[in-house]
């Protein structure tokens, strides 16, 4: 009888504790874990890190990310710690003798913020080729609580899985179900083999938040446990989540053979690392929230706009819609300037003297005959100047419209191509950053704009995805796709250094690409495209899932022919994020715009000094695309605020959940809208902490927002 003695490795970094247990003749597992002083064990595990390649596949048949004949193979070879400021890394190094493979697992976590990140670099130590087709970045057990009675087991009945889908107008729809709905129970006990079956959430091309979205709760109540958990990538990804009979298991992965037409052969003394991926722990649903809110924070790229970000109005949403003219920006930016906003955007449509702003993207020269005159746009954007506001622009960087000079003046080499041919996408060549030309030609741009011009603030968009991705230069079409979305990272990194105070706002046809790898480096998130004043609230309150509250960009467009009630239903629909407004302010009565300058006072007062430091909650639970009655909070300590939205509904008591300030004293008010509108009756019930509200019961779209003040 063989004797196995294993070996336990403990890594302590801030807030996060985890525990690795490795043999001789076992892979590295984690046995332990524990952030911000919730503990896990782990009685069934799953090897730290699953490789796939061609020519050795699973080791039981299946299309899992995990059950790897390399992933069991795997041994444990050494360890290294390192701390740099508030960062600590660990990285275990495994090996595979067999196949001349050194496989490093790096957990990294940032000891002001409760989560960790991690990724896997695969090194070929052979003569030998190595044909990758799949790793993880992360993949565990569920695990049960550290205290769990001996004998407790993590069966998947116990257990729920949040998860979001995405669409063009139609972003922040969220589902709770139970992981048996999604994986039943099929006796695979009489087989003595893990079944097949897994949940298996992809997606493709480069809008990383476009149908699916990479990241997801699992949350057992029972347990009082949940895992929040996601990819951080800008490009194509996966995450499984598992039945492993005796427990459950999650998997994440960037690009994989089978999905994505993604491949990576290594050479000798080449290595592979994936994109990374980030998890955390806490006892509920609000717990793991909280602690991402927190890593948000701490890892996203400094700003002076992070901790008060400022009021913007942009052209385009039911305004000018990518017709822009010094007739009808100048009157837009004196109203603009009067309500309050901080920034002026001009959208799409500044560089096009054709009559048609799409095709003819890319070589971003202003246009003359739509700002005419000695002065052409820089009379639009001195006068963004004289009324106090930062001048913006918007770009599609990553594009080429087939109809721009710049089609004919960079190679080839500078565009996504297929089988010798670029990738041709809705009249738009896509930009290959790998390319020297390409980056070159976008710095010569950003730099234009911001020396010339003043630019202080850069929507980028992106309105078309290229697919598989582009086999020029690469391995296969995928792998030439997460070559570009890293260097798209890298030259949005080298935009930063060179202009640091230039505000950012990422945009993909609104919310289509919503990732961490995107919105950890810029200051502002489109949150939509959607025109529809009455949809997008569901929109707005369940921004915060992906995104910081003050980087939610959620359009409000009150407009002339809307009367009070509309315009505010409008105003609350960006009050609780980044106040982001457009409309014609120009055609509006006088009364009109005092609705709308009392919306950015109300923000500027009640919000914005404590957004930055906020965390975001839902009293009524996440919204429904159908819920007649919405909310979304925020959590700024002593204090709380809430809207409420009410889309035609029959009204009466809605009960705001405040669990957090149960007990406590609080003194209610309305922020807005205040003058002039009739106010809901409103108290707080500290006994049971809840909020009270009374919706008006004759119909319409109406909104308020209070606030909270605990004693």
């Amino acid at each position: 009888m063989e004797i196995m003695m294993s070996q336990t490795l403990t890594w302590n970094a801030g807030p996060v504790s985890m525990a690795f247990e490795y043999a001789d003749g076992q892979p590295v597992v984690m046995r332990a874990l524990e952030i911000n002083g919730v503990s896990v064990q782990f009685p069934e595990s799953t090897p730290i890190a699953e490789v796939m390649t061609t020519d050795t596949g699973h080791m039981i048949s299946c299309n899992k990310l995990t059950h790897t004949v390399i992933g069991r193979e795997l041994r444990y070879s050494s360890h290294q710690t390192n701390t740099t400021g508030y960062r600590s890394e660990l990285k275990i190094v495994l090996e595979d003798e067999d196949r001349d493979l050194e496989v490093a697992v790096r957990y990294s976590v940032d000891e002001r913020s409760p989560m960790v990140q991690t990724d896997v670099t695969v090194t070929n130590m052979g003569l030998e080729p190595v044909l990758l087709d799949s790793v993880t970045s992360w993949s565990s057990t569920f695990g049960i609580p550290a205290n769990a009675d001996e004998g407790t087991e993590s069966g998947l009945e116990h257990w729920d899985l949040l998860e979001g889908r995405f669409d063009w107008l139609a972003e922040g729809r969220w589902s709770r179900k139970s992981l048996r709905e999604l994986l039943p129970a099929i006796g695979q006990e009489l087989t003595n083999v893990d079944p097949r079956q897994s949940h298996q959430v992809v997606s493709t091309g480069t809008w990383s938040t476009g149908t699916n979205v990479p990241l997801a709760i699992l949350e057992s109540k029972a347990m009082k446990l949940a895992w929040l958990f996601q990819i951080e990538h800008n490009g194509a990804w996966r995450w499984d989540v598992q039945d492993n009979t005796a427990d459950g298991c999650v998997a994440l992965s960037g690009p994989t053979n089978e999905n994505h037409a993604w491949f990576k052969e290594l050479h000798l003394g080449e290595s592979f690392t994936t994109v990374p991926a980030s998890f955390t722990i806490a006892h509920e649903f609000d717990g793991v929230i909280a602690n991402v809110t927190d890593y948000r924070r701490e890892v996203r790229s400094p700003h002076v706009d992070n901790v008060e970000p400022s009021v913007v109005f942009n052209d385009y949403m039911n305004t000018i819609y990518g017709d822009p003219t010094t007739e009808k920006e100048l009157p837009l930016i004196e109203a603009a300037g009067k309500a309050g906003i901080e920034i002026f955007v001009i959208d799409c449509g500044w560089y096009d003297d054709t009559g048609n702003w799409w095709p003819s993207v890319g070589e971003w020269m202003p246009s003359k005959t739509r700002f005419p005159g000695e002065k052409g746009i820089v009379e639009v954007i001195d006068a963004i100047k004289d009324a106090g506001m930062i001048p913006g622009i918007w770009i599609e960087p990553e594009v080429i419209g087939v109809k721009s000079p710049m089609a004919q003046k960079l190679p080839d080499s500078a565009f996504f191509q297929r089988h010798g041919k670029r990738v041709v996408e809705q009249e738009r060549y896509l930009l290959d950053l790998r390319d020297p030309a390409a980056r070159r030609h976008l710095d010569s741009v950003i730099d234009r704009l911001v020396g010339e011009y003043g630019i202080g603030y850069f929507k980028f968009d992106y309105n078309v995805s290229p697919g598989a991705g582009t086999d020029y230069d690469a391995d296969a079409p995928g792998a030439g796709l997460l070559g570009h979305n890293r260097a798209y990272s890298d030259w949005i990194d080298g935009l930063r250094e060179r202009y640091p105070d230039v505000i950012l706002e990422n945009c993909s046809s609104g919310g289509m690409r919503e990732d961490f790898a995107q919105t950890s480096r810029f200051q502002v998130q489109s949150t939509s495209d959607q025109q529809d004043f009455r949809l997008y609230p569901v929109i707005a309150a369940a921004s915060p899932m992906m995104v910081l509250p003050e980087q939610a960009a959620s359009w409000a467009y009150p407009q002339s022919d809307m009367g009070a009630e509309e315009t505010a239903f409008n105003i609350n629909t960006t009050f609780l994020g980044r106040f982001f407004l457009s409309g014609y302010l120009n055609r509006m009565n006088e009364r009109q715009l005092a609705w709308v300058q009392e919306g950015v006072n109300a923000y500027k007062k009640h919000v914005q000094p404590v957004i930055g430091e906020s965390k975001p909650f839902w009293p009524m639970g996440l919204p429904g695309w159908n819920d007649k009655v919405l909310a979304l909070g925020l959590d700024a300590g002593d204090r709380a605020l809430a809207t409420v939205w009410s889309r035609d509904s029959e009204g009466g008591d809605v009960r705001l959940h405040l669990d957090r300030w149960t007990g406590r004293a609080g003194e209610v008010s309305a922020v807005y809208p205040v003058d002039g509108y009739a106010q809901w009756p409103v108290h707080w019930d500290a006994a049971s902490g809840e909020l009270v509200v009374t919706v008006p019961s004759d119909g319409g779209y109406v909104s308020r927002t209070f606030e909270v003040n605990f004693n």
